[in-house]
């Protein structure tokens, strides 16, 4: 029989020696293991369960509910973000209102390339939006992400090494293991037909694309914000402004001394 996953997160209502040896105990009487165990807040744990019912996890939860020492916040079935909050020690910031859209800022690099690479690791088509400031770590981010879900990453456009646009790929590069990194300044300020119709192509391989700045790339073209699965917003700090008035592609370009050239 296959064993189940589940998540586990309480709020600690009062602290006291021996509670989370407590509830290792219950979680041992009732045959729960405990795959990983973090803090996710400073008064909140979260702990990865496997098990291999259902019941035990409704055992688990009427017995919970009767310890006034805590809150039980969550139970249920990981998502990527409760993972991620075990393994890193805290939740992934994600915004109120667009639950698509989740913020992180420089000094989290570490957790927004295991961010990327979960889901880069995911079959199918998937279409993710970054944006940020020039220099703030976005292509970085997104190449190291691909190493780490053992990806390989294409540039079909980019300002990372040289301004580079595809026109055209070779056959064996339409492949859907492949992360396809398209620059949305680039690709609108700088790119001809033909390097469109090839994202045009690109957008149709079952595959996952990252589209960095994606609000330049669908003011200038027939996509839009809906068609994103996940928009990232990486900042210098929290309280960073990420603007496009300052962002001009020319500016981009003569800043970093970047020539074209074309495949």
């Amino acid at each position: 029989m296959s064993k189940i996953e589940w998540y586990l997160e309480y709020e600690i209502q009062k602290n006291r020696p021996g509670l989370l040896g407590d509830i290792s105990s219950l979680l041992g009487m009732l045959s729960i293991n405990i795959v990983t165990i973090n803090g996710v807040d400073d008064q909140r744990r979260g702990l990865l369960l496997r098990c291999d019912s259902n019941e035990q996890i409704e055992r688990l939860e009427s017995i919970l509910k009767t310890m006034d020492h805590i809150k039980v916040t969550k139970l249920r079935e990981p998502k990527l973000r409760d993972r991620l909050a075990v393994r890193h020690g805290r939740y992934i910031q994600r915004d109120a209102d667009d639950k698509k859209t989740f913020r992180f800022v420089r000094n989290e690099l570490g957790v927004l390339v295991d961010f990327l690479a979960e889901l880069f690791k995911q079959d199918g088509h998937k279409l993710i939006g970054i944006r940020g400031m020039p220099r703030v770590g976005k292509t970085e981010s997104i190449v190291a992400s691909s190493v780490c879900a053992n990806k390989r990453w294409l540039f079909v456009s980019s300002t990372l090494l040289k301004q580079t646009i595809r026109s055209q790929l070779i056959e064996e590069e339409y492949n859907e293991d492949n992360v396809f990194i398209i620059d949305g300044i680039v690709s609108t300020r700088r790119a001809t037909e033909k390097h469109w119709q090839l994202v045009r192509e690109i957008m149709r391989v079952p595959a996952t694309k990252v589209i960095e700045h994606p609000d330049v790339f669908v003011q200038n073209s027939e996509y839009t914000l809906e068609d994103f699965d996940y928009i990232i917003e990486l900042r210098n700090d929290p309280d960073e402004e990420i603007t496009y008035d300052a962002v001009d592609g020319t500016q981009i370009f003569q800043d970093n001394g970047f020539s074209m050239f074309d495949f």
